[in-house]
């Protein structure tokens, strides 16, 4: 997406790679500061419903780094990411009909309760930082801000400039909020989340075209998605019913090759280097099978060099033949299914059904 327009930024869609297709990324910022040049004013244009919170940082960073003017305009939407990035303006401007808001980040991870207890820790540490950026900018107590941010806090112009989040309005009419599926959030606007059915901005019904060619995925039920639902039956329990889906089919894929790799007729006589290709690499089953297949039998090799050597040099066999330019097959793209595989499918979907801020 070009952001740099009539020397102006326009920062509209989702922040961070986007679902819809339409949004921008830091690098995009970051390449149209440069290319309008570090000391030239910059009026910045924001219609966002919000993305990822290190976007949204490395943007008001960035902005907070020009040495130019800069002037932030909320034409219709600054929520969640995209209402730190307004933070940076000199200037911050909400048009009449204009909406900003604030809120804890949220995301989800895959694991252990230790490693839950962690992604926990270090949430909280991105809700503070948020909050000191948001509190230095308005005069705010931080403790005040916080309590604004977690009770999510939607506002409009005159109230945003009464709060000290925007310096002025704008009495030029605010255009149409930006396409995001607003219902993610806990207290959205009753007629956003109507937008968003209406013109099925939905998580689900987002990644459908960039997954339905893609293997070991869950499949949605078009019938069942929260585009399809009236506004008041969406509710958090949908997206828990696909994040459930995308961990079950994660697992069942990742056991699924172990056993296939494992249980081969490949593996007899090899058993150790058939459970370090299962568990310790992401090679397919087709990869892993050609470099059992090509590598000695342990009933071949003399004791000797079976209980000193053979191990380590059937690991450097298989890596060899998983190198570029092998004549193995590699398999293709996505289809590999290993435990750590399976893990960061899990929570890439768990982000991007969740995270979304």
């Amino acid at each position: 997406m070009t952001v740099l327009v009539n020397g102006e930024l326009v920062l509209y869609g989702f922040v961070g790679e986007s679902y819809w297709g339409d949004g921008f990324t830091a690098r995009e910022v970051l390449d149209a500061l440069i290319q309008h040049g570090r000391d030239e004013p910059i009026t910045v244009r924001i219609n966002s419903g919000g993305g990822y919170v290190d976007d949204g940082i490395a943007i008001f960073n960035a902005l907070k780094a020009h040495a130019g003017k800069v002037t932030v305009i909320v034409d219709a939407m600054a929520a969640s990411s995209a209402s730190v990035i307004a933070m940076a303006g000199d200037e911050r401007l909400m048009r009449t009909g204009s909406m900003m808001m604030i809120h804890d980040p949220s995301g989800g991870v895959w694991g252990t309760a230790a490693d839950m207890e962690a992604y926990a820790k270090v949430m909280e540490k991105h809700a503070e930082n948020l909050a000191s950026i948001y509190a230095e900018v308005t005069g705010s107590d931080p403790a005040d801000i916080r309590t604004d941010m977690k009770a999510e806090l939607w506002m409009n112009a005159e109230e945003a400039v009464s709060k000290g989040f925007a310096t002025a309005q704008d009495k030029a009419r605010a255009k149409a909020a930006a396409a995001h599926d607003y219902s993610v959030y806990a207290h959205a606007p009753q007629k956003l989340v109507a937008l968003s059915q209406r013109n099925d901005w939905t998580r689900a019904r987002a990644q459908i075209p960039a997954e339905a060619s893609a293997p070991a995925k869950p499949s949605i039920d078009k019938e069942k998605t929260m585009a399809d639902q009236n506004a008041a039956d969406v509710t958090t329990a949908d997206t828990s019913k696909l994040i459930a889906q995308a961990v079950a089919q994660a697992l069942a894929d990742s056991k699924a090759r172990i056993k296939a790799i494992t249980g081969s007729d490949e593996a007899k006589g090899r058993e150790a280097l058939a459970e370090h290709l299962a568990h310790e690499t992401e090679m397919t089953v087709e990869t892993a099978l050609a470099a059992l297949k090509a590598a000695p039998a342990a009933s071949t090799q003399p004791a000797s060099q079976q209980a000193t050597g053979s191990y380590e040099q059937q690991r450097l066999a298989a890596a060899s033949l998983a190198m570029p330019g092998s004549t193995q097959p590699t398999g293709g793209a996505g289809s590999d299914g290993s435990w750590q595989t399976a893990v960061a499918r899990a929570n890439k979907k768990m982000a991007a059904l969740k995270t979304g801020r």
